[in-house]
């Protein structure tokens, strides 16, 4: 009797999800959509406010039906037939690393857990993962991401040692390096050129090739003393400069694009708010302050563009503005600055308004 009922009912649901199949969606920056969104600025609410909180993303749960009991229905569906205990969500975040948004306001972010690039569309309310780096070669460790001129993708993968090209599409075209990097990871397109930066961490320095792929030189030495790269990971290319997060000798490394040679410093290793152990991912706001990810103490550190320490965000949890060993960071044109929250298997958004706003 009750299987009998059970059958009927999930016939009943099957003709109600269809015919809402087409229910139009729009994209949330989670938790908004919940209803528990935190105001939060920094310094804070005393102060005049330099970075304020904006969303987050962590999936298509940041992609809700404009009916608001369809996320009910399909639980209840998702029940009947047995799903939803135990299982691993394929469609969110596990380990992010880093991203863009592209030119067409796309929000790209690659991640090491599922491995794959997840892309946020919010004008078209749709996502989609990107699994395959070629043709029947799926990634392992994605990092890096960047858009070519043309539109399409170079992605880094460490594990396999190499830069894949994607369309605009998702879709592997080829591979982009010479074959000689050891591990890489971050990587940055100069918009002028064409040129590309890419962090060899393996090999400590940063390698530069043509928008064609042909290698043009290496820039840093590598090593542990004052001025030399030791494992870096990712760059930032703003202003005629290239940032360099030099992880292991805990800093900065500040280099001319025109010449490749080194000018300057941000940071220094030590046990203070502002001092670095494991800096990460680095972005750059329309004022030239540098945003870079403290993972080791769970911060991002923000300086101006002299290399004075301005403020930190963050500490150690899961709430709004704090972090689990955070990677990555992006900026885009609407002043956004993107954090790729690791461990907590999300990107965290703030919103740069500045020290006058």
């Amino acid at each position: 009797m009750w299987w009998s009922v059970r059958v009927a009912v999930l016939i009943m649901l099957s003709v109600g999800l269809a015919s809402c199949a087409a229910t139009p969606k729009v994209m949330r920056y989670y938790p908004e959509m919940q209803g528990t969104t935190p105001e939060a600025s920094w310094p804070g609410p005393e102060s005049v406010p330099r970075i304020e909180y904006a969303g987050q993303l962590i999936g298509e749960q940041n992609f809700v039906s404009e009916e608001a009991d369809r996320g009910r229905g399909e639980r209840f569906w998702r029940w009947l037939v047995g799903l939803g205990r135990g299982e691993r969500r394929t469609d969110q975040l596990v380990r992010p690393q880093t991203g863009i948004v592209d030119s067409l306001g796309r929000i790209l972010v690659t991640d090491s857990g599922q491995p794959s690039v997840f892309v946020f569309d919010e004008a078209a309310a749709t996502y989609a993962i990107w699994r395959e780096a070629g043709r029947g070669l799926d990634f392992v460790s994605p990092v890096g991401i960047a858009e070519q001129p043309s539109g399409n993708f170079l992605v880094v993968d460490a594990d396999l040692r190499s830069v894949f090209i994607l369309s605009a599409e998702g879709d592997p075209v080829g591979r982009f390096d010479d074959g000689t990097l050891l591990r890489p990871t971050g990587l940055d397109i100069d918009a002028a050129t064409g040129n590309v930066y890419i962090a060899d961490t393996e090999a400590s320095v940063i390698k530069e090739y043509s928008a064609t792929g042909a290698f043009i030189r290496a820039i840093g030495v590598p090593g542990d003393n004052a001025g030399e790269l030791n494992s870096p990971m990712h760059v930032r290319l703003a202003d005629g400069k290239l940032f360099v997060a030099d992880a292991l000798n805990g800093s900065v490394q500040i280099y001319t694009v025109e010449t490749g040679e080194r000018i300057g410093q941000i940071g220094r290793r030590g046990l203070y708010v502002g001092n670095m152990v494991r800096p990460k991912g680095i972005a750059v706001d329309r004022d030239g302050n540098v945003y870079i990810v403290e993972s080791y103490y769970d911060h991002v550190l923000i300086y101006n563009q002299d290399g004075e320490f301005l403020l930190p965000v963050g500490g150690t949890g899961n709430e709004v503005g704090r972090f689990f060993l955070p990677a990555g960071a992006w900026s885009d044109g609407n002043d956004r600055i993107f954090v790729a929250d690791m461990f907590n298997a999300r990107v965290m958004i703030f919103r740069y308004v500045g020290a006058g706003a």
